[in-house]
């Protein structure tokens, strides 16, 4: 993996050759990013079922994004292996979950526990920052099999920290390890410590990252994700087919959420009324300033995309699956017991066979569409439409050859 991002080719079919340009989002949400896990094994294996048994989800998508537990998806989705294949198939990511979560996330009782959280960082985070190393290597960003986008936040300089493929060509710094762009973007406050470390350009030019989860600025990246790819196409038009920011009939999206509480309406005025500094910070399994900004950046950008493509008639283009009747231990991010991952398992399967759900714009709440099936069926749609993208691009390549 010596290769420079100015020299490596890109391994996948670019939009170039494209009819539209396909987008997969990945919300935060710790060990909850079982429940999008159980969603992505099923898109690939209907990808599989269309076009062979090594069909891989990097196969199928120009951009990638995550964050957070989101962006540990993306790596594991995107990162290449020894034969330049991805180091994860989708369905050894729920396995993964199950194996390493409990060591992710020790469970601490009692005053241990709580003067842990009070004098520093919920968890040490040793033990995922050594997985990680230890999964990615010397992987870079350039090095990934198609496109990707992971969102952090830089806490020395108060301002969003996108990791993108897209801007390598004019911030070569920002090509830094896989593994540092995975433990900056999952060093949720309160849970985590922030992450730090240097990283140079090819001319020289060095930054200092100091990083913190970015479900602080984007929980759900999809917003982050469409801007990335619609702002280089525009910039290559000539290179590109013709497309203006936001032509949503051009976009195939599909943004996978790890639950919420929503309907569990956990928290109320008169509660949050009595609470100061450390209540905000703890209440029972939750923490819920976190859980407040994250939940709300997650729907703003569900609430504005599902506004742009359907003022567009492009709501079919549009996939968002999440689930928003967890309750109790399924809505923590740090659960890890076996009943519990047991049961996100059981809820992205249930998810799958949920009615195909938009956000009312009159009233903000997910409802099921009228007509409009199961998730699965939606998925499987996505499915055929996705690999008939991959087919006409490389039957256009093959013509231009």
């Amino acid at each position: 993996m010596s290769s420079s991002p100015s020299s490596l080719k890109k391994k996948h079919q670019s939009p170039v050759d494209g009819r539209i340009i396909t987008i997969l989002s990945i919300d935060g949400g710790g060990i909850r990013g079982i429940i999008p896990a159980k969603i992505l094994e099923f898109l690939e294996s209907e990808l599989q079922k269309l076009d062979g048994e090594d069909a891989r989800i990097a196969d199928y998508f120009d951009v990638i994004a995550g964050t957070s537990t989101g962006g540990l998806v993306t790596a594991m989705l995107t990162a290449p292996d020894a034969n330049n294949r991805p180091i994860y198939a989708a369905k050894d990511i729920v396995p993964f979950y199950v194996q390493h979560g409990p060591k992710i996330f020790p469970k601490r009782c009692g005053l241990l526990g709580l003067m842990a959280a009070l004098l520093g960082p919920k968890y040490n985070g040793k033990y995922l920052k050594e997985l990680i190393r230890k999964n990615l290597g010397q992987t870079r960003l350039h090095h990934t099999l198609t496109n990707v986008v992971v969102p952090s936040f830089d806490i020395r300089h108060m301002q969003h920290t996108v990791f993108s493929s897209y801007e390598l060509k004019n911030m070569g710094y920002k090509d830094a390890l896989l593994s540092d762009i995975c433990i900056a973007t999952s060093a949720a406050p309160t849970y985590f410590p922030p992450h730090s470390f240097t990283n140079a350009d090819g001319s020289g030019h060095s930054w200092d990252f100091n990083l913190i989860d970015g479900g602080v600025a984007a929980n759900n990246p999809t917003l982050v994700a469409v801007r990335e790819v619609t702002k280089e196409v525009v910039s290559r038009s000539e290179d590109f087919f013709p497309i203006q920011t936001l032509e949503c009939a051009k976009l195939l999206v599909i943004s996978l959420g790890t639950g919420s509480a929503k309907q569990e309406e956990k928290y109320t005025a008169e509660m949050a009324s009595k609470w100061g500094v450390i209540s905000w910070l703890l209440h029972g399994n939750s923490t819920p300033i976190i859980d407040v900004y994250s939940q709300a950046s997650t729907d703003m950008v569900d609430y504005f995309l599902s506004v742009i493509f359907q003022a567009q008639a492009s709501q079919q283009n549009y996939l968002r699956i999440q689930a928003e009747n967890l309750t109790g231990d399924s809505s923590s991010v740090d659960v890890t017991t076996d009943e519990n991952m047991n049961d996100l398992v059981e809820i992205g399967e249930y998810l799958l066979l949920s009615p195909l759900s938009r956000v009312n714009l009159q009233t903000g709440i997910f409802e099921p569409v009228d007509g409009g099936g199961t998730n699965q069926d939606n998925l499987i749609k996505f499915a055929k439409m996705l690999s008939d993208e991959q087919k006409f691009r490389q039957s256009k390549s093959q013509h231009k050859n």
